[in-house]
């Protein structure tokens, strides 16, 4: 919970990965993603999202400890599960850390963290994560196999990941869109009578959000490369406050 947000209340994390990734392709310190959180906290974001990758693409240790340091919102520190970044998150006791899949080909994560085939590891892995007070949350498919095993290892939290439903809205694949509708549905729901928290996100723009903000048991949607594309257009807080509004108003229509 955070900034006194009532029960129930749909909370807006803002991903700056890729302010970051606007910085980096000139080698200069600006756009600032420190600016950009602080610009989405007085847009009504609920907290800040930040992917500290392996090769650093975008976000550096350097941000890490910026963010850390400037701003008052929750920060939530995506991740690879590996030694490196177990040690960088125990240094920094973010509020909340995010376990992702990684390939260092990938352009944008794909796909959910297979937590299945990796229960053992991965319960060892978030036990020191948890004891340093961080919410620990898996990134994961709409599966029920995958929502089992993130609640046998005690991860609290659970991120659907959205991208298949985003990607058949994108292509127009209007029975493909609400299959993957239904399945996050289904999932969302098992996922609470298991007590896990969930969240949800990846490609969510103003055009597919709200059947996603609209599903009572979700709690958090996290959404940052379309709006950062979009403040090139409108500015970081227009875009933010416009899917603020959109999530409200999908929340509100859905009795929550």
């Amino acid at each position: 919970m955070t900034r006194g947000i009532p029960a129930g209340a749909l909370r807006l994390g803002v991903n700056i990965d890729h302010v970051a990734t606007v910085r980096n392709a000139r080698g200069a310190p600006f756009p600032d993603p420190v600016r950009a959180a602080r610009l989405a906290e007085a847009a009504g974001a609920d907290g800040i999202t930040a992917h500290l990758r392996e090769d650093r693409r975008h976000i550096t240790d350097a941000d890490i400890d910026a963010l850390m340091a400037a701003i008052t919102l929750p920060l939530n520190l995506e991740m690879a599960a590996t030694p490196e970044m177990q040690a960088i998150a125990l240094r920094h006791r973010p509020h909340a850390v995010c376990l992702v899949p990684e390939r260092r080909e990938e352009r944008t994560t794909e796909g959910g963290l297979e937590v299945a085939r990796e229960e053992n590891r991965l319960a060892h892995f978030i036990a020191p994560l948890r004891e340093a007070g961080c919410r620990v949350s898996i990134f994961i498919a709409a599966e029920p196999r995958q929502i089992e095993a993130a609640h046998r290892i005690g991860a609290p939290v659970i991120e659907l990941h959205t991208g298949a439903y985003c990607d058949a809205a994108l292509a127009g694949d209007l029975a493909a869109r609400d299959a993957e509708m239904e399945r996050l549905r289904a999932m969302a729901a098992f996922a609470e009578e298991l007590g896990l928290e969930v969240h949800a996100g990846h490609g969510l723009t103003y055009d597919n959000v709200a059947p996603v903000a609209a599903l009572p048991q979700v709690r958090e949607l996290n959404i940052g490369h379309f709006l950062v594309g979009e403040a090139i257009f409108v500015g970081l807080e227009a875009a933010i406050r416009r899917m603020r509004a959109l999530m409200d108003a999908a929340r509100g229509e859905s009795g929550a």
